[in-house]
């Protein structure tokens, strides 16, 4: 046995020895250098490309055996251009190892590395050649034989690689890539350090990594596992400038299993996005992924923004996590927002819990509750609370989400059931039941008029171009622009710029409201109203919607208006429809005919005769039992001819124009005296003269005028009339006993 063994170490002995005596004639005798040119020309035989090997080849046998190229570069294929290019590199393989029929890596490294990669518009690229695309595989080519990893180190230095994609016009570059390592070998930590910078055009990006981590590797088992990850960015980003992302903790991926661990996962990023500085943070302690299930414990995200319409401070965290691709829950999401502006903060609490389904992408968030806590000088009562309770369903898949709430929101009690279909073209359906609503409270305050010199903002209905919805919504009580109703019932269907709204219904001002509006929000914006408006207190409906205190009475309006434009003067000006009024029991403020009348009676007894004209007062009226008016709207002027007013000792007829483009009125109004002036006041009977009154001028400084010398004229015609009557009963009494005397 002895001898079998000393024989076979010689035997081995014998065979090194005759191997390192032919490697060393070899590499004394062999100088590849001579082959270049046989080289180059199977290169171009065979790959169409031209390759310059600009440089000495440097072959080494012993203790490794490798090769060093310097200045080396090949061309596109059937071109000149340049594809790649290697200022200069050494790759090396263990000796022994070869002779047992393994390939063991000892040490690679390159420098100055230029490519690119070209995809051309028909899906080929420029590699497709060199890595033999189309080309049936030999199955009688014997396995190469295993590479054992056992590399002393790695180094690349000042490498830039190129993609091009000319269907899109895109193009990634990653410059100045730096790596380098320890001895990588299986099973045992490597220290890995990577620097470069990436750059793209779609999107736009420029950055700068920078990377450092520990690598245990098991090829056998599958394994991976990075310690003491760093990984740091800069650089821009899309619209982001000065973005910074940094990241660390522990990762551990087994393939075999399909699992990944992360322990102490840390991530940062901040920027700018155009003005508004932004930071976030997401840590994970405990992170598990599985190809069965999934959990986590005490996840939190954190974000800040700074930014021109307030700063805004965001805290997410999910306590825990647990499920799989089938089902999977979160026990209690908890989303924070905390938002400071120059007049007011809010403060906003989303909590709930939420169960899902990542396979049907089905997701259900149950015992959901949104908080909301507001404060400012501009706010009602300078703070708002709110709380709503309730759920929401999503099915990614169908594209659908239903959301049912409850709860109070601002001033409000409110209950909503919303759905939505389609998220790419939202289709949204509702039904909304809200106790009251103060619209005023959140309304802006100044109505300041548009200055001639001032350019009037257009009307934007450009959000209902694209608005799809349907639903009802009914509140118990509401205010907006001063107008109070009550039981305000509507049902609203919105499609392809066009709103319906029908039926409009409400109580208000002692009596109700019932019809419809249509707006088409096209280039133009259209609106048509269809009003009936029933046992209104027409006196408190005015002097709320527009501060106009001149009529008193009840009775119904009737409402017929359509009008088109971009501004609200413009649509002013092409106001076209009908309006009707039937009131009873009122009377017209600003002035008190009987009144006017017995003055004109002292007026006649010093001979005036001339009209005057005045302003309207507020403390006098003239009452009516009955108004009738019908008006015909167009072009934004209401034309008037057939007012009918009449009380005891009145009646009233009219025409004029009420221009509501402009706000004015021009109107002429007769007053017709029924009955004597002696229950007014007044001496003389003066029952049947006609009172010419007229109305004018804009809304703000409306003035009357009586014309007495009209009314004088009338008032004489009158009392001739009245003495020829008794001139003419006189003479037809003395007639009549003339004619007595003559028969007796």
């Amino acid at each position: 046995m002895n001898k079998i063994l000393k024989y076979g170490f010689a035997a081995v002995a014998a065979a090194l020895i005759i191997s390192a005596a032919v490697l060393a004639y070899v590499a004394a005798t062999f100088d590849p250098n001579n082959y270049k040119e046989q080289i180059i020309k199977v290169v171009k035989d065979r790959n169409h490309r031209d390759l310059h090997l600009d440089g000495n080849i440097v072959l080494s046998f012993f203790p490794s055996i490798g090769a060093k190229l310097v200045k080396v570069s090949l061309s596109e294929i059937n071109s000149d251009e340049q594809f790649a290019a290697i200022d200069a590199a050494r790759v090396s393989l263990s000796l022994l190892p070869l002779f047992s029929g393994r390939v063991e890596v000892n040490e690679i490294s390159l420098s100055g590395v230029q490519g690119t990669l070209i995809k051309h518009t028909d899906g080929t690229t420029n590699i497709d050649d060199l890595l033999g695309k189309g080309a049936q595989e030999d199955k009688n080519q014997p396995e190469r034989p295993p590479v054992k990893f056992d590399i002393a180190a790695i180094s690349i230095n000042q490498t830039n690689l190129n993609y091009r994609d000319e269907g899109s016009g895109a193009l990634y570059t990653i410059k100045d890539l730096n790596l380098s390592t320890g001895r990588i070998i299986n099973k045992l930590p490597v220290k890995i350090s990577l620097s470069a910078v990436v750059q793209s055009n779609q999107p736009r990006l420029e950055i700068t990594t920078h990377l450092k981590t520990t690598l245990t590797f098991d090829l056998d088992k599958q394994l991976y596992h990075l310690e003491g990850l760093d990984l740091d960015a800069d650089g821009a980003a899309l619209d982001i400038a000065k973005l910074k992302v940094n990241a660390s903790g522990e990762v551990n991926v087994d393939l075999a299993a399909t699992e990944f661990l992360a322990k102490q996962f840390k991530l940062k990023v901040s920027g700018v996005k155009i003005k508004d500085e932004f930071s976030a943070s997401v840590e994970a302690p405990t992170l598990i992924l599985t190809k069965d299930k999934f959990s986590g414990e005490k996840l939190l995200v954190n974000a800040k923004l700074n930014g021109s319409s307030g700063n805004i401070l965001a805290a997410l965290s999910l306590p825990s996590l647990e499920g799989n691709a089938q089902s999977f829950k979160i026990d209690a999401l908890a989303l924070d927002l905390d938002v400071k502006q120059a007049e007011q903060s809010f403060k906003f609490k989303l909590s709930l819990p939420l169960t899902g389904n990542f396979i049907a992408k089905q997701f259900k968030l149950n015992n959901l509750t949104l908080a909301l806590t507001a404060n400012g000088d501009k706010l009602p009562n300078k703070s708002i609370e709110s709380v709503l309770k309730g759920s929401m369903q999503v099915d990614a898949l169908k594209e659908t989400l239903q959301l049912a709430l409850a709860g109070g929101l601002l001033q409000s009690q409110l209950k909503a059931k919303i759905g939505i279909n389609n998220f790419s073209d939202p289709a949204l359906n509702f039904d909304l039941d809200v106790d009251q609503v103060d619209a005023d409270l959140y309304l802006p305050k100044s109505t300041k008029p548009v200055a001639q010199n001032e350019t009037e903002q257009p009307i934007d209905l450009s959000a209902l171009r694209k608005l799809n919805l349907e639903g009802t919504l009914k509140i118990g009580a509401l205010k907006v622009a001063n107008l109070k109703s009550t039981n305000l019932h509507i049902t609203v269907k919105a499609h392809k710029g066009e709103l319906k709204v029908n039926p409009l219904s409400a109580n208000l001002y002692q009596g109700s409201l019932n019809g419809n509006l249509n707006v088409n929000a096209e280039s133009t914006p259209v609106i048509s109203l269809n009003q009936t408006l029933s046992g209104i207190n027409i006196a408190a409906l005015l002097k709320d919607a527009a501060n106009f205190d001149t009529l008193e009475g009840k009775g119904s309006v009737l409402l017929n208006l359509n009008m088109h434009g971009n501004t609200v003067s413009a649509m002013k000006k092409v106001l076209d429809g009908s309006l009707t009024l039937n009131l009873a029991d009122g009377a017209v403020k600003g002035i008190n005919i009987a009144k006017k009348l017995r003055e004109a009676q002292t007026m006649f007894s010093k001979g005036a005769n001339s009209s005057q004209t005045q302003a309207l007062n507020k403390e006098e009226k003239t009452d009516f039992s009955e108004l009738k008016a019908s008006f015909k709207i167009v072009n934004g002027i209401a034309h008037n001819d057939d007012l009918s007013m009449k009380s005891p000792v009145l009646r009233v007829a009219g025409n004029g124009d009420i221009n509501i483009a402009n706000d004015s009125i021009n109107y002429l109004a007769k007053a017709t005296l029924a009955k004597t002036l002696e229950g007014q006041g007044g001496k003389d009977n003066v029952s049947g003269i006609t009172v010419p009154v007229r109305l004018s001028g804009p809304f703000s400084d409306l003035k009357y005028t009586l014309d007495y010398s009209a009314l004088l004229s009338d008032v004489t015609k009158l009392k001739i009339e009245n003495k020829k009557d008794e001139i003419k009963s006189k003479l037809q009494e003395q007639l009549k006993g003339g004619l007595n005397n003559l028969f007796r």
